[in-house]
């Protein structure tokens, strides 16, 4: 995959989106450069940056940073750190596109509760937005709407009980249901 950030010309690429704990433990992370090969790597890599970025004041709007040969945008809210990761040539403005966005549209699909048990009860729709995100690097969409929006249809499967479907899934098929009465 290191061809392929060496071989683009203008897209802009994200190397990494993290999400830590309080401790600098992972909550959720998904690497798309071949720049850590091993866990290990991955690891220390998360640790020193979680370390570099501890002290400083990142909760009321994003911060750039320089760390390892590269342009890292973090954010902090509650118990929970976000780090988006670029090449050092990237457009520190579109990083912060790209973090602004996933905060944002996790923010609407946990209805603004966002810390790590909130995070780790809906690890499968965080995901989903990152899938939205970001695909193997390249940024594909970085407004919050349309991406909370994109991660609420795939996540609502209508046909399945209300008692195997999680509570926000049940309460926008209720919302569904009363919706087509009013309407009829």
């Amino acid at each position: 995959m290191s061809g392929f950030f060496s071989s683009r010309d203008s897209c802009p690429a994200v190397k990494n989106i993290l999400i830590l704990d309080s401790e600098g433990k992972r909550v959720l992370v998904k690497y798309y450069s071949d720049e850590w090969p091993t866990n290990g790597a991955k690891l220390t890599f998360e640790k020193s940056l979680f370390s570099k970025t501890l002290k400083s004041n990142a909760r009321t709007e994003a911060e750039i940073t320089m760390f390892d040969r590269n342009i890292v945008i973090y954010k902090s809210v509650q118990d929970l750190h976000f780090f988006i990761t670029g090449g050092a040539d990237e457009n520190e403005l579109v990083l912060a596109s790209v973090l602004q966005g996933l905060f944002d549209a996790i923010a609407l699909l946990l209805r603004n509760t966002i810390d790590k048990r909130e995070a780790l009860e809906n690890l499968d729709i965080i995901f989903l937005c990152i899938d939205e995100i970001v695909d193997q690097g390249m940024i594909l969409e970085t407004d919050a709407n349309i991406l909370a929006g994109k991660v609420a249809i795939q996540n609502m499967d209508v046909s399945a009980p209300l008692s195997e479907q999680t509570i926000s899934q049940a309460l926008a098929t209720a919302r569904e249901h009363l919706t087509r009465t009013l309407l009829k």
